[in-house]
């Protein structure tokens, strides 16, 4: 564990509810969004991420232009996406847009890599399902090259080579900070190491504790391929309220309706209440008081020995006022107690 843990926030840009109990227009769900960040960085909160997905329940499809009006906006946080659905882009231009973030923020982009939990962006972009796995194994390698900073010589099966190939812009510091963020798959933890990058762990469901295996694999990849010690990071789905009984019964519909209309799709039973709350006594929910959700998470971070926490913090329609409220409980009272508890 890092003598130094970061906290972060994460959204998907979910469509939200207004005032009249309507889904908002899109376009007002990415400026709140935008606005939710400014708070952020306003309390000290180390970084926020954006997702990317491409269905009518998220708003943010191009988590870059989103980051780009948060840079323009804040002064330390840093900013990131969660993820970026490599598989279905041009490694060449996600580099551009994030360097460009980059160039903004004063050095403060970073990108999470992923495959992503939905497939839309596939059928959208042109790309066959069939070849999900060559897609995202020869981008990333592609990416890593990039992300190195100089001129790239590169050569793959799914575009033509490069041969010392410059691409613009750089970044001022020569580097992109890249992560990887996996599921738990011993294969994706592996390609982290092998890659030299850092792991974020997607835990949105059952005891955190079962991802430490994840973790021991990380470190002895990263040592037998002589690397040296890389952050780990851990995204999961939290809220924060005054008391545990309110944050429950806020979130409680949101996350239902969440869950149950992707579950649809998916072949999912409907969740019911008594799921909801095991998440939120023994999963990883975080959800609950603000001393309720600093303990579990201080719970997280010793038992997988962490250096990031990210919290995603939107959930389904569940408001924007009510997210608000939950990120500056979050910067005030959480992450204080969090690190006393750590002390």
């Amino acid at each position: 564990m890092s003598d130094k843990i970061e906290f972060g926030l994460d959204t998907f840009g979910d469509v939200t509810t207004g005032a009249d109990g309507q889904p908002l227009p899109q376009a007002q769900v990415i400026r709140n969004v935008v606005d939710e960040a400014v708070l952020a960085d306003q309390l000290g909160i180390d970084f926020i991420g954006v997702g990317e997905h491409h269905r009518n329940d998220f708003a943010v499809s191009t988590p870059e232009t989103v980051l780009a009006a948060i840079a323009a906006r804040t002064e330390r946080i840093h900013l990131g996406s969660s993820v970026t659905v490599l598989s279905s882009d041009d490694p060449i231009r996600v580099f551009q847009r994030f360097s460009t973030v980059d160039a903004l923020s004063n050095g403060r982009a970073e990108v999470i890599l992923g495959r992503g939990s939905f497939t839309e962006s596939f059928p959208l972009f042109g790309y066959r399902l069939n070849d999900y796995e060559t897609l995202f194994s020869e981008k990333l390698d592609l990416f890593a090259a990039l992300a190195k900073g100089g001129a790239v010589t590169w050569q793959g099966s799914i575009r033509p080579p490069l041969n010392e190939q410059s691409v613009y812009p750089p970044t001022e510091s020569g580097t992109l900070k890249t992560w990887i963020g996996v599921g738990g798959s011993p294969e994706s933890v592996i390609r982290a190491a092998r890659y030299d990058l850092p792991l974020m762990l997607a835990i949105i469901g059952g005891d955190p504790k079962r991802f430490r295996p994840f973790v021991d694999l990380y470190h002895r990849a990263l040592d037998q391929l002589g690397q040296d010690t890389k952050p780990i990071g851990v995204h999961s789905p939290g809220y924060v309220a005054d008391t545990d009984e309110q944050a429950r019964e806020e979130l409680w519909p949101n996350y239902k309706k969440m869950h149950d209309r992707i579950g649809a799709e998916r072949g999912w039973p409907p969740t019911s209440r008594a799921t909801f709350d095991s998440e939120a006594d023994m999963g990883s929910l975080y959800v609950g008081s603000p001393e309720t959700v600093a303990r579990k998470i201080a719970s997280t971070v010793k038992a997988l020995g962490i250096s990031r926490f990210q919290m995603k913090y939107s959930n389904g329609p569940l408001p924007h006022e009510k997210m608000m409220r939950s990120i500056e409980l979050y910067g005030t009272k959480v992450l204080p107690m969090v690190r006393d508890l750590l002390a």
